[in-house]
């Protein structure tokens, strides 16, 4: 199911012309990155390792800590590029590549 989304995804990256829509992609792709990255740092009935017995099952902490950083990097990206979007529509007119290229 991760795999179709991606696929799909990259696929309307490549093939759609309007900016906003190739964001809207890149953030699909965020996100089933790190869905796929916490998916690898589950485990079956773990708890979080905080002042728990040492005979329990952990889930590791690292990817969470990691992908919540993703997300933070994500939005920011997603905020300037559609920043410089609308900047562009503002001066150009348009958020098509094509038309871009024409003016």
């Amino acid at each position: 199911m991760i795999f179709a989304i991606l696929v799909l995804a990259v696929y309307g990256l490549i093939v759609r012309d309007d900016l906003i829509q190739k964001i809207m992609c890149l953030t699909i792709i965020q996100s089933v990155v790190i869905l796929s990255f916490l998916t690898v740092g589950y485990t079956d009935l773990g708890i979080a390792p905080i002042l728990t017995e040492v005979d329990a099952v952990f889930v590791d902490p690292i990817p969470q800590a990691l992908m919540l950083t993703a997300i933070v990097i994500g939005v920011c990206f997603d905020s300037i590029a559609l920043a410089i979007i609308v900047k562009l529509y503002q001066t150009k007119g348009t958020t098509r590549i094509s038309e871009l290229y024409e003016r």
